[in-house]
């Protein structure tokens, strides 16, 4: 339905551009080697964005709920997770060079998807309404990896440049899940348990060999934390939780919450570090602010009143600028970074929110 829809929006597009003997922004733009994804989840879009002029270039159909957005390491491919209220198992793929939808990821039967990154040519996601995590292979078309988290809501996710840990935030149980690969020791027979064919007097219990599994540490944290984000250093993760405002700061070589900010952001949605490592910006789908705090000092610099419904960030890989999504405004913000004030433009689009970018290698 998708596609019939945009089929019949591209062929009208054509005759209005023959007619008027101009042709639509959609359609006569190309995406920039180095391009903005936003979505919208009033138009049900993916809009391809030039961050020069800021303009939407480009407007892709996806499914009635998006949330979040990836693009895949050669820039070429945009995959949308499609929440549906936690009723949907799709993954909605977008071929940003010819800005047209591909078939669809069926994820199935996991339910839910939402948060969702891009390591080692995968695409790893999170399960909210599955209370699990999983991974997909474009080149086999499977899923080849699922771990249940048990705990609810398990939302947005973080995988480690090497993939051998997640970080997921849980957000109905107010906990972090720190997932990790590693090598299980060699040992013998568990106890009580009989080798194939019995016991053989004389003989010891064959050693198991060593193998590698995934092991899930649960830590606690506010409740309502869903937004989170890693340091540039990869040693702290904070997250920020909407019930009490409370931001928690868990140093990852412990696996222990190594210090807490009573910082009062209720409805806190989103946390992002500045690419320097020296900022940490917050969201509120309250009040519409976006908070500013030194990652070192854990104190409030400023708090910019940006909106309504301020959602996701979206740092400029210069560290230059910050988008943040006003969800109530039907807009987006771009902050500067040395400034730390609102530049004064904005990208209107209906109902903001997942942004991502999109570069293509010789961009890099």
């Amino acid at each position: 339905m998708k596609k019939l829809a945009f089929n019949l929006l591209i062929g009208f597009s054509e005759l209005v551009a023959i007619l008027l003997g101009v042709a639509t922004a959609g359609i006569a733009q190309s995406t920039p080697k180095h391009a903005l994804l936003m979505l919208s989840k009033k138009e049900h879009i993916l809009a391809i964005v030039d961050p020069v002029s800021l303009n939407i270039v480009g407007r892709i159909p996806v499914g009635p709920d998006p949330h979040e957005v990836v693009a895949s390491a050669d820039g070429k491919t945009a995959y949308v997770t499609n929440m549906g209220s936690g009723n949907s198992s799709e993954i909605d793929v977008i071929d940003l060079i010819t800005q047209k939808p591909l078939p669809d990821i069926d994820i199935k039967p996991l339910y839910g998807p939402h948060g969702i990154a891009f390591r080692g040519g995968k695409i790893w996601f999170t399960a909210q309404d599955s209370k699990s995590v999983g991974r997909y292979d474009p080149a086999t078309g499977k899923v080849d990896w699922v771990m249940g988290t048990g705990q609810n809501f398990t939302h947005m996710i973080y995988v480690t440049p090497d993939e051998q840990k997640v970080y997921v935030t849980n957000a109905h149980s107010g906990t972090v899940s720190i997932l990790e690969n590693v090598l299980m020791p060699q040992g013998g027979m568990p106890p009580g348990k009989m080798p194939p064919g019995g016991a053989q007097p004389g003989k010891p219990f064959p050693e198991r060999k060593p193998r590698r599994d995934w092991n899930e540490t649960v830590i606690t944290v506010s409740k309502g934390s869903e937004g989170f984000d890693v340091s540039p250093d990869g040693r702290e993760i904070w997250t920020a939780a909407a019930d009490d405002g409370v931001i928690s700061i868990i140093d990852t070589a412990s696996r222990k919450v190594s210090a807490t900010i009573d910082a009062k952001i209720i409805g806190a949605n989103r946390l992002k570090f500045t690419p320097d490592g020296r900022y940490v910006l917050i969201t509120s789908l309250r009040n519409g602010d976006l908070f500013v705090y030194d990652a070192v000092t854990h104190k409030e610099v400023k708090r910019l009143n940006i909106g309504h419904g301020a959602a996701g960030i979206l740092m400029d890989p210069d560290g230059s600028r910050a988008f943040v999504a006003c969800t109530g405004d039907n807009y987006i913000v771009v902050v500067d970074l040395k400034k730390l004030e609102p530049t004064g433009q904005k990208i209107e689009i209906g109902g903001p929110d997942g942004m991502e970018w999109a570069i293509r290698p010789e961009e890099r």
